[in-house]
Formats: C-alpha cells, structure tokens, sequence
C-alpha cells in the first residue's frame, strides 16, 4: 500500500485516459481495503477518490474537469467499496451534509451506471446513520461557519432524507416506453426498491451465493456486505470462487 499509493493516486491526478484511470481507482480501493491499519489511512483513499467524484475547480477560475460515465461510475463505487470500512471508526457526522448533498444531485444523472453507483452510496450513509442527527442537539458546532448549529443541520437531514426517498421511490418505478434506455432499466428499479424499503422501513438487504457444494453457502445481511460482495465478484471476476474457497 505504502510503495502503491502514491503511484496510483498520480495516476487519478493526471487524469489519463478512462480505462487506466478506472483501473488505478480498483486497485487503490484493493490496497486500501487490505493494508490500512486506522481511520486516517483510509480517509487518505477516500480523498483521492472523492477529488475524481467531484473535482474542485481549476487554476482558471470557472474550470471544472468533469469526470466521463464510466469513470465517475468506478470512483463512486471503490468510494463506496472502502465507506464499508469505516463503520467501527467515529465518524463525525457534521462533515457528511455536503457529499451526502452532492450524492443525491447524481440520482438525476443521464448514465443509468452513474445513478445505481450513487444510490448504493446514499443506501450506504443511511446504513451508516451519517444522516442522523438528534434535533435536540441544538448547540453550536464545531464547523467554525458563524450561526451554524445542529438544529439546523438536523433539518438539514431531514430535508435530504425526503429527497433522496423521494428520487429512490421515482427510479424504482421509471418506465421502459418506446425510445427509453432499456439497458440495465430492470436492474436499476430493483435496486431502488432496495434502497426505498431499506429506508422506509429497515428492511436490509439479503443475498446468498452457493460456494462449494449444498453447505458451503456465503450470505449477507446488510448493505455493507453486499456492496463488498459485489465488488470482489467484480474485481476478481472468475477468480472470485477460488479465492473465497
């Protein structure tokens, strides 16, 4: 992790072409996920990742590099990917209103690849409880912005919870009529629904995959599971069973 990181992080800086940049985003997911040993390894990743998902403007003012589909896509779900990890760590909860803000903008996204990687994200942060705020905290925070105080913040929450429940409840439901994209459309209402009754009602995912055999039976249980699951499946691809055997 050490000799990698800043090899691969140069690479997301530069931003080559897509294909090396998506490649360089797996791998520091990989690395990160098994070699960080506390929070601030990791935080160190999820920056580096976070600056593909939403890159801060330019030295010409008005200049933002906009990452393409398939590599926003990526950098969202090994952002994703290492968010599992941090579950055990204290999380401050202050500092989650505005990627949580930006995430629920990408729900209204053009590439389908794009608003599933979110949702997962958001479906992530609720199971997180990043969202969470007790509204008789009414003292100032620590933000340091004059007048800020988490009675504002927890009806900020609050607001952000609708919407995203809201936009959930829409993509759960898109149409396949004449002329729309069909592709992945099936996946795509099925992971909505997902994330509706996850936030509605708590309902938590639930995925088993046969290993070896009738008994040898891997399942899970929560969103963190599943998004690392899929991740790995993805990532080693065929290789996948042999490592999990």
């Amino acid at each position: 992790m050490v000799e990698s990181h800043p090899q691969l992080s140069k690479v997301l800086q530069t931003w080559s072409d897509a294909s090396k940049m998506i490649s360089a985003l797996d791998c520091l997911a990989v690395v990160t996920f098994v070699g960080a040993t506390d929070l601030a390894e990791t935080e160190v990743s999820l920056k580096a990742m976070w600056d593909v998902i939403h890159p801060k403007s330019g030295s010409n003012v008005g200049t933002v590099r906009k990452p393409r589909p398939p590599v926003l896509a990526a950098a969202l779900s090994a952002w994703t990917f290492l968010l599992t990890t941090i579950g055990s760590w204290r999380i401050n909860t202050d500092s989650w209103k505005e990627p949580i803000a930006f995430l629920s903008t990408l729900l209204g996204a053009e590439d389908r690849a794009v608003r599933m990687a979110a949702g997962e994200a958001l479906a992530l942060c609720f199971e997180l409880n990043l969202l969470d705020i007790s509204p008789s905290e009414d003292a100032d925070d620590d933000t340091g912005v004059p007048g800020s105080s988490k009675g504002k913040l927890f009806l900020d929450m609050q607001a952000l919870k609708a919407k995203i429940a809201g936009l959930a409840s829409n993509l759960s439901a898109e149409a396949g009529g004449k002329g729309a994209d069909k592709k992945n459309l099936s996946d795509q209402r099925d992971l909505f629904q997902r994330i509706l009754d996850f936030v509605k009602y708590g309902e938590c995912p639930e995925e088993s995959m046969k290993i070896a055999g009738k008994r040898d039976v891997l399942r899970v249980a929560s969103w963190s599971e599943l998004i690392q699951l899929n991740f790995f499946k993805r990532f080693l691809g065929r290789g996948f069973l042999k490592h999990v055997q």
